[in-house]
């Protein structure tokens, strides 16, 4: 049976709500009520000792830099800081085990960057963090382990450096001024590696294994089909790369699920 912290997630589901915090991927704060009401009616909501939630709360909100806004009504804080808050309530019960579904959904990149600190912080206390992010850099950057689900089924797993070493060490791009040279370059370089096009339908790319050889391979191939691109570019792979030749299809189709590292009497419930 899937576990949680010990628990059994279906026998057991109250305790293991008693366990897990969760932010979705919109925040879920009153906006009629101020940034320390609604950490005290989480606490109230979640059942903590009432004498320990006013402090609680004050430590959460100097944690997350919301001090200064304590008292305003949330209606008044900016897209970050309400996802601030909205993560500050999901801790309010100090859970071990943290869900956070695209938390940086709609953020800017300073929002972004101040979002992962924290989240970063937090990991780096012991709290256990799984997510789900479509911004699959964060899940390369941050992530020690990725599980990438499509069409409801996991599909692959592992650190982000075995995802992408399925790839092979090099990828070449050649960018071309229209969409049917790029399909045609596709086809052409599938004689050297696993050939696609990109999002933009402007750039085709092929996956090899040797630098130094494949560059001559590609422009072998391409001058010899008459093929002259705009640019070509020689890269590592990333994560998105793998994401592309697990999945077939872009990543805006299906998002990818991330995880920090789980103590082994939890890894069962928090991967599943």
């Amino acid at each position: 049976m899937p576990r949680c912290s010990g628990f059994d997630v279906t026998a057991e589901a109250a305790a293991v709500r008693a366990v897990i915090g969760l932010a979705g991927q919109y925040a879920a704060v009153d906006e009629n009520l101020t940034g320390t009401e609604n950490l005290r009616l989480v606490g109230q909501l979640s059942h903590q000792p009432p004498a320990v939630v006013p402090a609680r709360a004050s430590d959460l909100l100097e944690r997350f830099a919301l001090t200064d806004a304590a008292n305003r009504p949330v209606r008044s804080y900016s897209g970050g800081m309400r996802r601030r808050l909205d993560l500050a309530a999901a801790l309010v019960h100090r859970p071990p085990v943290l869900y956070l579904d695209e938390p940086t959904t709609g953020l800017d990149p300073t929002g972004r960057s101040e979002l992962w600190a924290l989240v970063d912080e937090l990991v780096a206390d012991g709290t256990t963090v799984l997510l789900t992010t479509q911004y699959l850099e964060e899940a390369d950057r941050h992530a020690d382990q990725i599980v990438i689900v499509d069409g409801g089924k996991v599909i692959a797993e592992g650190t982000a450096a075995e995802l992408k070493a399925r790839l092979g060490k090099t990828i070449v791009e050649v960018r071309w001024p229209d969409p049917a040279g790029a399909r045609r370059a596709v086809r052409v370089l599938g004689r050297i590696g696993p050939a696609g096009l990109r999002d933009d339908e402007h750039t085709a790319a092929v996956t090899v294994a040797d630098r130094g050889p494949a560059v001559l391979d590609v422009t072998r191939v391409l001058d010899a089909a008459g093929l002259v691109p705009d640019a070509l570019v020689i890269r590592e792979p990333t994560l998105d790369d793998a994401f592309l030749q697990l999945t077939g299809h872009g990543r805006e189709a299906r998002p990818i699920s991330t995880a920090r590292p789980v103590p082994a009497a939890d890894r069962e419930g928090a991967h599943a």
